[in-house]
């Protein structure tokens, strides 16, 4: 009887194994040469330049110094490191040999033209949620307006059996919902074109939503925030921690300019995302993009201007005759209030520290990074720099002016192990470049 139950058990086992090699075998599409590409209309094109700037394509296609397009951008999985591959239409070690149809397999399944298996670091359970129309518009970008660059592509550094691509359809079966983008009658047009953006071509989630032991983004958490390069994702939902609660007319302003009156500027991560990314959208998508984020985080239309918490946070700003009594305070108000000071109301460009979602969250991560190596660069608000202070101030000062600006500007419990955290960022930064 064992016997029989251990024949039958290896039975099944090979039965299921069969079955899914099967089921993860993909089959190689032919490849094309350069004079096979197709023609394409000025307006294809630039759409396609439109969508891949919003997506970010180059951003995580490009390494530090090296050619657009052309791989090699280390990101660590937490599993290992990834390296990006060449985007680019060189026929040899890019994706010049693609086909349409290749090009859209590869973003619609993830699957290469040669029928492996991609690794889930390139958000295709994103991407299958776009249009065919573009999807091939950014393929028309990328074949007309790329510059073919030849590259030796890097070895990833995962460990056995994560090498493993096959095993990525594994992951597929589990955690991957493949298909377009489906409307929500329950909303409106507006609404649904910005969910369509956020949850397939800008990929919101990937940063904002936190992912399970498999690296799988827990879909019952939808943007609910989550750790990328050592910065903090806020939620995107009503757990957001600002101060003051976000409107589709604040999400807009900080999708466009990097910065709001009432939150904070967009740096680390997400700068690229927003001056090099979706500022490139037309103005309907970013204002359906508004309406649908304004939504998710449950905003309301009040004007913060005259809030409670504002006017309180303008109160605290007032200088305390006082303020040497206190390290902390000290080194404010003569580091940082010259800047971030505002009276009777909060003029955009002077953030006000106290309202700030970077003093508002459960993590002081993002506060440290900004105050260590300041906003410059394609960071923040255009034409205007915040001096980074890692010269100018030790580890005790840099958490002294956080640990004021945590407990009396912004009346929050202390941050656990400061210092520590102080000590961490300084040495170790972010974990991409």
């Amino acid at each position: 009887m064992l016997k029989k139950i251990f024949l039958g058990a290896i039975a099944l086992g090979v039965i299921g194994a069969l079955g899914f090699g099967v089921y993860a075998y993909k089959s190689p599409i032919d490849p094309i040469t350069a004079d096979q590409r197709d023609e394409f209309d000025p307006d294809t094109v630039e759409k396609g330049r439109i969508l891949a700037a919003a997506g970010y394509c180059a951003t995580c296609h490009t390494a530090a110094d090296g050619p657009a397009y052309a791989g090699n951008y280390a990101m660590d999985t937490g599993f290992g490191i990834i390296y990006s591959t060449n985007l680019t239409p060189d026929v040899e070690t890019g994706i010049g040999s693609y086909s349409p149809a290749a090009f859209r397999r590869a973003m619609h399944e993830g699957v290469d033209r040669e029928g492996r298996h991609l690794f889930p670091a390139f958000p295709y359970d994103h991407f299958t949620k776009m249009t065919d129309e573009d999807v091939d518009a950014i393929y028309a970008y990328i074949m007309t307006e790329v510059e073919p660059v030849k590259t030796v592509q890097k070895e990833n550094k995962l460990p056995f059996p994560l090498d493993q691509r096959f095993l990525q359809a594994g992951w597929k079966l589990l955690f991957a919902d493949f298909g377009r983008y489906e409307p929500d009658t329950a909303h409106s047009d507006a609404w649904n074109r910005g969910a369509y953006l956020a949850e397939g071509l800008t990929h919101c989630g990937a940063c904002h939503t936190p992912r399970n032991l498999l690296g799988a983004e827990k879909q019952s958490q939808q943007y609910a925030g989550a750790e990328i390069d050592r910065w903090s994702a806020p939620a995107l939902t009503a757990a957001n921690a600002s101060a003051v609660p976000w409107t589709a007319a604040e999400f807009k302003t900080y999708l466009i300019e990097g910065t709001t009156t009432y939150h904070g500027v967009a740096a680390g991560p997400m700068g690229p995302v927003v001056h090099e990314g979706v500022r490139e959208l037309p103005q309907s998508d970013m204002d359906a993009l508004a309406i649908y984020l304004a939504d998710k985080v449950g905003a309301a239309d009040d004007d913060p201007a005259r809030s409670d918490v504002v006017l309180t946070s303008l109160q605290r700003n007032q200088p305390d005759p006082q303020y040497r009594r206190d390290l902390g305070e000290r080194l404010y108000a003569t580091a940082c209030a010259s800047c971030h000071y505002n009276a009777e109301q909060i003029r955009q460009g002077r953030p006000d520290l106290g309202i700030n979602s970077a003093t508002n969250m459960e993590e002081p991560n993002n506060l440290i990074h900004v105050i260590l190596d300041g906003v410059n660069g394609p960071e923040g608000i255009s034409g205007v720099v915040m001096p980074g202070f890692r010269g100018a101030l030790n580890n005790n000062e840099i958490t002294a002016i956080a640990a004021y600006l945590r407990s009396n500007r912004a009346g929050k419990p202390d941050w656990p192990n400061l210092a520590d955290t102080v000590a961490d960022i300084r040495v170790n930064g972010p974990t991409a470049h």
